[in-house]
């Protein structure tokens, strides 16, 4: 198809030159060429004589006199039809990197070869290109990509082909033996291309037999290029990437990360790791294939060993550096890393729970740099904290203040935490592989739950007692944590029985100050009552009938009155 005209302007001017070259002829023109919105008053005789395509066409017409030719699908527009015009009527013009594919397509499209006349514009191109374009690096380059609005022409004339067959060789020559400096100067200049073009680049270079940092080095290169904003700028403080990840621009850099990730060398370790983080963070921010991201995650466990945390930390935050990104692919990638090691100490012989190797206690300390810096963010939760923190072997850990650390930045920063989240966060931190400082600074930390600061407590205790002991022996040590298991749950006991003491104390107070209450009440009815009593033996005293009437004619027998006569007492008188 036809490319749009660039602008009028240019148009106009090449119309301008046009007509000053056609109308030198002074001969009337008896045709009009429509390229596109361009027109082009030409000669018929002058066309035919070079092209084949408008022969046929005058030949062939029903019209008496042909006077209008469309030509609007041509190869490369009006430009390149002024060129293709300019041939036939003897007119020099220039062949360029930028113009020889169209030029040749457009001779194929009009027939401008040596089969209808000698030394055809067909074989002019073809001389050039040849002879001139592809003799470097740079020329392949420009050719293939003036190639892209060419297709399936240029596929067809196989120029693709031969410009990617010398850029491919250009290319691992100079990887192999750099004549220009910088080094890889060739990268750039490959990276300019359409990732379709780029990647048959790669694939070719692959078949020559270029090494694996050769084709990392262009592909980082070119990553960095058309996805500048996604891989570069991981300083928390840049672009804002909140836009939506359905546009258009997205999704074309959704594929294009796709295609690239496809590139990548069988060799695991032929990328930087800070460019993976990178990588898989635009892959996730993009919403890239599971195939895709899955390809980074393997890539980085497999070099985990040298990942640093602002490179976790760049996997890990947005864009704006305001809040984390799901954490299943910092999980997955280490669960990855601990896989592959474990594998290789069964291959070995050993036994990885007891014995890590020098590589996984560099993971377990970054991992635990990597938990402090991420631990006042709210988004991660305790679940989170843990299932990060458990995935490093407990073997791996010879000393844990670095994890310590971590669980103290992270209760500072969520102060509302409850005795039993609390002890749930330091479920997986052993007490007995703090160092000396650390254990001094649990034993006194009143964020920690009883259980962490008592073992430090009885640890610093029972090394003052055997005499300052070796920690890194490993039968004293499993005493040891079994007595402090078993101190810990007597000493969980004590303090549950010293609860239920303090309940039975108050629940006797309050009795006792309830029967004081009612002992009151009882004594200021004893004091009445004897106040009745004592004037009823008053009143008693003044009764003549106290002691009885003689006269019990008219009593009642069934009242049961004692009608005993009195004795007889005897009075004297002295």
């Amino acid at each position: 198809m036809a490319t749009p005209v660039k602008s009028n302007s240019r148009l106009s001017f090449a119309m301008e030159r046009t007509g000053q070259w056609v109308f030198s002829q002074e001969i009337p023109t008896d045709v009009v060429v429509e390229v596109g919105e361009a027109n082009f008053n030409l000669h018929k005789f002058m066309l035919v004589a070079k092209s084949n395509y408008i022969r046929t066409m005058v030949m062939e017409t029903k019209e008496a006199d042909l006077t209008r030719i469309n030509l609007s699908n041509i190869p490369g527009g009006p430009e390149i039809f002024e060129s293709a015009a300019k041939f036939c009527y003897g007119v020099n013009f220039e062949i360029t990197v930028h113009n020889v594919a169209a030029l040749q397509c457009a001779a194929e499209y009009l027939q401008m070869t040596a089969k209808y006349c000698d030394s055809n514009l067909a074989g002019r191109t073809e001389d050039f290109l040849s002879q001139v374009a592809l003799s470097s690096l740079s020329g392949a380059v420009v050719v293939l990509k003036s190639c892209e609005d060419l297709l399936p022409m240029a596929e067809e004339l196989k120029i693709v082909q031969r410009c990617i067959d010398v850029a491919s060789a250009r290319a691992c020559s100079e990887a192999n033996f750099p004549c220009r400096t910088p080094p890889n100067w060739w990268t750039e200049e490959l990276s300019i291309l359409d990732v379709e073009l780029f990647g048959r680049i790669i694939v070719a270079m692959k078949q020559r037999g270029a090494k694996a940092l050769t084709l990392a080095s262009a592909l980082i290169t070119y990553t960095e290029r058309w996805l500048r904003d996604l891989v570069r700028d991981h300083s928390g403080k840049g672009i804002k990437c909140s836009g939506p990840t359905d546009s258009d621009l997205r999704i074309q850099q959704r594929k294009l990360l796709e295609s690239i990730v496809a590139l990548l060398p069988s060799e695991k370790a032929a990328f930087p790791i800070h460019f993976l983080c990178c990588s898989l963070r635009c892959a996730i921010f993009l919403k890239a294939s599971s195939a895709c991201k899955n390809e980074l995650e393997k890539r980085i466990s497999v070099i985990l060993e040298h990942v640093t945390v602002d490179d976790l930390l760049v996997l890990s935050f947005t864009y704006d550096g305001e809040r984390l990104f799901d954490l299943d692919s910092v999980r997955r990638i280490i669960s990855g890393f601990v896989e592959k090691e474990k594998s290789m100490a069964v291959f070995n012989g050993g036994d990885f729970r007891e014995v890590s190797s020098s590589a996984v206690q560099r993971v377990a300390k970054t991992i635990d740099a990597y938990l402090a810096e991420t631990a006042t963010v709210a988004e991660l939760t305790i679940s989170k904290f843990n299932g990060i923190a458990n995935l490093v072997p407990k073997g791996a850990r010879k000393v844990e203040d670095d994890l310590y650390r971590a669980i103290d930045i992270y209760l500072k920063a969520h102060p509302n935490l409850d005795e039993i989240e609390r002890e749930k966060l330091c479920s997986f931190m052993d007490p007995l592989k703090l160092s000396y400082e650390g254990r001094v600074h649990a034993s006194q930390n009143k964020r920690l739950p009883v259980q962490i600061v008592l073992h430090a407590l009885y640890y610093d205790q029972l090394k003052l007692r055997s005499g300052g002991a070796d920690d890194g022996n490993p039968p004293d040590a499993v005493k040891t944590r079994n007595q402090l298991q078993a101190d810990v749950s007597l000493a969980k006991e004590n303090e549950a029985l010293r609860s239920e003491l303090m309940k039975m104390k108050m629940y006797i107070s309050d009795l006792q100050k309830n029967n004081q209450a009612e002992t009151c009440s009882k004594s200021v009815g004893t004091r009445k009552l004897t106040f009745f009593s004592s004037m009823s033996k008053t009143l008693g005293k003044l009764n003549p009938f106290r002691h009885g009437s003689k006269d019990t004619s008219h009593t009642d027998d069934s009242l049961g009155v004692d009608v005993t006569k009195p004795r007889r007492r005897r009075f004297s008188i002295s």
